[in-house]
């Protein structure tokens, strides 16, 4: 996938675009949708297939006390949009300048000027323009003035609820795991940088690994069931996102205890994956106790595995184990 960050970079011979915009945070089941449908289109018109989206996210800019954490980094995201088969990612710089483009300057000065689109893709939502003040009707009509045709795809929803990122941040902040990936398509996961901890977990409880801080979403505060990939090897895992109330005030934390593994961890980052919520974090009266929990909390999530696989194998579970 081609990267481009100024527009000035593309050449009017580059051919015509399929399009979609958007921020894209999250890269979502009704995002990948879009994805896809730009892919498949652009392969038959003999196009390319191209996602503009902006960093950093517009809120940042116009309403910086409001701006929610992202759900996905801009390499995270820019990844997943590869996947699915964009051959172009357009990431523009969002400025006060691009912030005061009208609808019609954006049509004509971002999408025409530089991409000869052939056909825009969007969601039913999608707003544009300077105080959002376009819409998928406004873009129909520029598009036909403009030659190009404009394709508004339904919202999507999940058993029965809406798939947006701000659906799948509200899922998080409350600890469902579990719908969050549903709606993402994919677990919900953290990357980062493995840091030093403290030296507590390995002399008083269990060894852990533990990401540096990162600037995207957390799910709530609690024990989780994860999956916690090193390099290119999953471990099934158990993870703690928490301040540590058991040896005193720390900051925000993420530390992953690897079930099934000895030795030293090479790599120098991680990834992890949340399944399913076990419990919130407690302070314990001591590590001793911290370290009985911490067993249990392995034996639920051995078992969470366990039943993973027997559903894969299309097997009868009983989930009373793991859900109490």
């Amino acid at each position: 996938m081609h990267i481009v960050h100024d527009l000035d970079q593309l050449h009017e011979a580059s051919g015509a675009s399929v399009i979609t915009i958007g921020n894209f945070d999250g890269v979502h089941l009704a995002h990948q949708e879009l994805l896809r449908r730009v892919a498949e289109a652009a392969r038959a018109a003999g196009a390319i297939s191209t996602a503009i989206t902006f960093y950093p996210h517009p809120t940042k800019i116009l309403l910086p006390e409001r701006a929610a954490r992202q759900l996905t980094s801009l390499a995270q995201k820019s990844r997943l949009i590869e996947n699915l088969g964009i051959e172009r990612l357009i990431i523009l710089p969002f400025t006060q300048a691009i912030a005061r483009l009208s609808p019609e300057e954006f049509v004509r000065d971002i999408l025409g000027k530089h991409l000869r689109p052939h056909s825009v893709y969007v969601g039913p939502n999608f707003r544009f323009g300077h105080r959002q003040s376009g819409d998928v009707h406004l873009l129909t009509e520029l598009g036909r003035q403009q030659g190009f045709r404009v394709e508004v795809l339904p919202m999507l929803k999940v058993r029965g609820e809406r798939v947006s990122s701000s659906r799948v941040r509200e899922l998080l902040a409350e600890g469902r795991v579990g719908f969050a990936g549903r709606i993402l398509g994919r677990p919900y996961l953290s990357a980062g940088p493995i840091v030093p901890g403290l030296g507590v977990g390995k002399k008083q409880t269990v060894p852990t690994a533990n990401l540096a801080p990162i600037d995207e979403q957390l799910p709530r505060v609690g024990v989780y069931v994860t999956r916690t990939r090193l390099g290119d090897t999953p471990h099934e895992s158990v993870t703690n996102v928490g301040y540590k109330p058991t040896f005193g005030e720390h900051r925000l934390t993420v530390e992953s205890f690897l079930l099934n593994f000895a030795g030293h961890i090479s790599e120098a980052g991680m990834e992890v994956e949340y399944l399913h919520r076990l419990r919130d974090e407690i302070k314990f009266p001591d590590a001793s106790a911290l370290k009985t929990q911490i067993q249990k909390d392995v034996a639920r999530t051995m078992e969470f595995f366990r039943l993973l696989k027997a559903l894969r194998r299309h097997e009868p579970v009983d989930v009373s184990s793991i859900s109490n």
